[in-house]
């Protein structure tokens, strides 16, 4: 194996968890009876330039698939999130009727809807056909490809040279990190900006985040990584900001290293000293995460044994990737939890893939109302208990495995 991004052979061990199918690829009914996919889920950090990334044993066709089941309108809270974006960085950038905006990895359409409402110019990049579709219903110019280099430069002699290109947790979904980034050095104005928003790996090791490991994710980021990386493929980063949002993200802003200079903000020397303080330049601090992944997991494992031991019914809420990674490291089938509330209907009478166990609406949470709610999207915790406050009424309790077993109210 050779580091994806500076091509060296020296990787340390970071993560092993065995194998696994690919985290979004739930299954039919009718495919129950056929063989799944499943391969090595292996994280390695690269010593030399220190970028942590799965070994590669599929194209990422297989991941990002025309039945792709991740829609970003699903959550309420990202949506605002989304719409706080587009307030700041127009104000901040000074966007309007003039300015162009491209986003990469537009997913449904769930933040262009906003550029769109202002007025602005604007296109996404969507490679999976599901979610493209669902942003061509709400009035979004799509180009349904996967973004690098090539795109890029087609894209500029389109017209579609940008003034902000966004990029919200899709960095760490590509396997040919350097063309992407040059990518956005092609396609951006001498003056535009680039913002790339991703789950910090600071964060990762610090929660005991193993379950945001799969093989969509080619990349596990720090600042650190990142900043070396932007600097061989033509982007600087000038600013860093953090974010609550999947665990703890990182908001990192670019200009062309050729282009219009910006000053540095001061963020971005405070949150490299913060990394180095952590011990994010030495490998000992990488070695510890396989213990704390197993931490988790046996803690899970034996809370869903002592449930069925108590006679207590557990459901979980969520068929989240996360969920699935977790499922099928600790082994869980459906005779241990038998089923996964899911609110998006493209999820909906399907199967988790590897553990088999079936997604359902919520309509079956409240005709069976368990006694356990595991909710899976941990990140999404305050969002989900809002929304189903009502299992109380039955004397529910919610769970999260992350960062430790915990069985809230």
């Amino acid at each position: 194996m050779k580091c994806r991004h500076c091509g060296s052979e020296s990787l340390s061990p970071f993560l092993d968890l065995g194998t696994a199918p690919p985290s979004n690829s739930y299954v039919t009914a009718k495919a129950l009876g056929e063989p799944e996919p499943w391969y090595p889920l292996v994280i390695r950090v690269c010593e030399a330039c220190l970028l942590v990334q799965t070994e590669d044993f599929a194209g990422r066709e297989v991941f990002f698939s025309e039945n792709y089941a991740y829609f970003s309108s699903f959550s309420t809270s990202w949506l605002a999130h989304a719409k706080s974006y587009v307030e700041a960085m127009a104000e901040r950038f000074e966007l309007g009727p003039q300015s162009k905006v491209v986003e990469v990895a537009a997913n449904d359409g769930y933040l262009l809807q906003y550029v769109k409402e202002k007025g602005i110019a604007c296109l996404g990049v969507e490679p999976t056909s599901s979610t493209a579709a669902a942003a061509r219903k709400k009035g979004i110019e799509i180009v349904e490809e996967f973004f690098g280099v090539p795109l890029a430069e087609r894209l500029v002699a389109d017209g579609w040279q940008a003034d902000l290109t966004a990029a919200n947790n899709v960095l760490a979904h590509v396997p040919d990190i350097n063309d992407f980034v040059s990518g956005f050095a092609r396609i951006l104005k001498p003056t535009g900006v680039s913002t790339f928003e991703f789950p910090h790996l600071l964060n990762m090791v610090a929660e005991s985040q193993f379950d945001t490991a799969y093989h969509e994710h080619y990349s596990y980021l720090s600042l650190t990584a990142v900043a070396g990386i932007f600097e061989k493929n033509g982007l600087t980063v000038f600013d860093v900001e953090t974010t609550p949002w999947h665990g703890g993200s990182l908001r990192v802003f670019a200009c062309r290293s050729d282009g219009i200079a910006r000053s540095v903000s001061p963020n971005v020397a405070a949150m490299l000293a913060a990394e180095d303080k952590a011990g994010m330049r030495d490998m000992g601090y990488y070695a510890g995460f396989q213990e704390q992944a197993q931490r988790v997991r046996n803690d899970f494992l034996s809370f869903l044994i002592d449930c069925q031991r108590q006679g207590l019914t557990v459901a979980a809420y969520g068929a989240a990737a996360k969920g699935n990674t977790l499922m099928n490291f600790a082994g869980i089938k459906p005779d241990l939890l038998p089923f996964v509330v899911d609110r998006n209907p493209a999820k909906q009478d399907m199967f988790m893939p590897g553990s088999r166990i079936p997604i359902v609406s919520e309509d079956v949470l409240k005709a069976r109302k368990p006694e356990r709610v595991v909710i899976l999207p941990w990140n999404l915790k305050t969002e989900i208990e809002n929304q189903l406050l009502y299992i109380k009424d039955w004397g529910g309790k919610f769970v999260t495995a992350v960062p430790e077993l915990t069985v809230h109210g």
